[in-house]
Formats: structure tokens, sequence, C-alpha cells
């Protein structure tokens, strides 16, 4: 059985991109302290509590899931703009846009004996559209300790690159056993799926996603964190969760008000306050007129 590559925070972002790019996955350890996973349950499990079971097979009867992160906990925002995983985001994503932004933020509790999901791959939010290009990277931050007890993911190592309708065999399955703290790291094309809960303690991660700027959020960012709530974050960290354009001429919107009251064409920063440092700015039109020149006369 092939077993995922284990590496330390600090490890060399190059050797964690190749070996992401060969197996789908890896796992960093221990990145998290005891305080940090204190802070986050303190945040979270109120809401997690209040979540409901899932009503089918592939979310889980005996599962909850719980969104809206951003909003919610302090210390889930510091995960979502973490170094090193923006930093796989870079390395991973930016080989195919010119911006990338945050996907999906869950907390996903397997609870005792919630039986294993579906192997499957997480870029069929999109359908089976977009096989040519690898348009998300994820992560799962244990909260627990992930073990082959209690349903620690399973996962495919070398998978990439099959035919969406290939499955894997035991043998070609492993799960990313990792202590509470660490954060399994993987690819939208990489089978994988929640393992079976055996054990008699729920099995608790958070699901922090991140996708190609020109494609539809699995998270409805703008209605998890409107306006009146993203205002208050950072400038970074705003166009980080979706308010900036996804590159050129891509998401930029009218303003409601009286004629003249406000800029025709805003990018999405505007509707935060920040109207003096990016009225106008709808990204850059070099790359669109070189495309528009290459396709000029093509029907």
């Amino acid at each position: 059985m092939v077993q995922l590559q284990h590496f330390a925070e600090d490890a060399s972002r190059d050797e964690m991109l190749a070996a992401l790019k060969a197996d789908g996955a890896i796992i960093i350890d221990d990145v998290m302290s005891a305080d940090d996973l204190a802070q986050i349950r303190a945040e979270c499990d109120p809401y997690m509590e209040a979540s409901a079971n899932g009503d089918d097979d592939f979310t889980g009867r005996l599962t909850t899931r719980t969104g809206g992160l951003v909003s919610r906990s302090a210390k889930c925002r510091d995960l979502i703009a973490h170094k090193t995983i923006l930093g796989l985001c870079d390395g991973f994503l930016l080989e195919n846009c010119e911006r990338y932004q945050l996907h999906l933020t869950q907390i996903i509790r397997l609870r005792p004996t919630q039986t294993a999901q579906a192997i499957h791959r997480d870029r069929w939010a999109w359908g089976t559209h977009l096989a040519h290009v690898e348009p998300q990277l994820n992560t799962i931050w244990a909260l627990s300790d992930f073990t082959a007890e209690n349903g620690a993911t399973s996962v495919v190592p070398g998978s990439t690159q099959w035919p969406d309708d290939r499955l894997p065999t035991p043998e070609e399955i492993t799960q990313a056993t990792m202590c509470a703290g660490s954060v399994l790291v993987y690819t939208g094309s990489v089978f994988h799926g929640g393992g079976e809960n055996k054990s008699d303690g729920d099995r608790i991660g958070l699901n922090l996603t991140y996708a190609l700027g020109w494609l539809r959020q699995e998270e409805n960012q703008y209605l998890s964190t409107p306006p009146e709530l993203a205002a208050k974050l950072n400038p970074a960290f705003q166009e980080l969760i979706g308010y900036a354009m996804g590159q050129y001429a891509l998401g930029y919107f009218t303003p409601p008000g009286a004629p003249g009251e406000h800029p025709e064409l805003s990018p999405p920063q505007y509707a935060l306050g920040r109207g003096d440092e990016v009225s106008g700015q709808l990204g850059s039109p070099e790359d669109f007129e070189v495309l528009a020149a290459q396709t000029s006369g093509k029907s």
C-alpha cells in the first residue's frame, strides 16, 4: 500500500509541491499548537453542535458540516491565510489563473458508526468539465486525531491522472492518519473520501479549500461574509475570499445609486469602501488583448 508523504512545516516548498503533483496529497505535521486547537474549538464548537446531520449518503447521515467560518472564527481566518498553505497555492494554482480565491470553509464531524464516504474527486463540484486543468487545492486540518479506526480520510495516491470512471482497488487506498494539529493538503483531482468511523468518538476536521479565481466558489463567500462583515477584514484577506477581480473584466459590478453617484464599472473592493484605493482597477488588459489578437478571425 502506497503511503502519503509527511513533511515538517519548514520543509522545502518545492519538495512539497513535487510530492503533491506526484501523489495528489501530502501531510504537514504539527502545524497548529494546543492553544490554536483550543481556540478554534472554542470559537466553532457552538456552531458545530447546532449543525444537523447530513440527509444523504454522500454528505453523511451521521456527519455534520458547519460553514461560514470566515465570519465565525478568528483562528479559522488565521489558517485560511497560513503562509505555508498560501505558498503551496501560489506554486500550484497560479499556473492556471491570475488570482486564486477561497473556495470553501467547513468543519466536518464524523460521528461514531458513520460509514465510509464514496471515493470521489472534489473537482466534480464543477461536473466533469475540468479534466484538463487542476482547479483547486484543498486542506483538511485535523481538529482531533485522525486514525484508521475513527475514519481518517481515505486517499488514493497517484490517482490524479486517472479517468473519472476508474475505481481504485483496496490495495491502492491509504488513509491520512495524523495527529491533531496536522493538515492534509490534497488536489482537486486526487481520489479520496471520508473514512468509516468505527470508534466511539467524533472525528473532526476543518476543510479549507482554494480555487482558481475564474471559477464559481462552492461556498458563496459573498453571502456567508457580506460586505458589511468583509469590510472589517484586512484588504489582502478581503481579496483572498473573493472581493477582487478574478482577472481582467471578470467580477466587476455596477453599484446601485443615482445617476453619476458611483463609477459604472467597479471592482468588488469598491463595495467595501475602498473606492479611492481601487476605483477603475479592473485588472490588466494585456493578456486579454493578446488573446483577442490570437483568436481574431476564428469562428
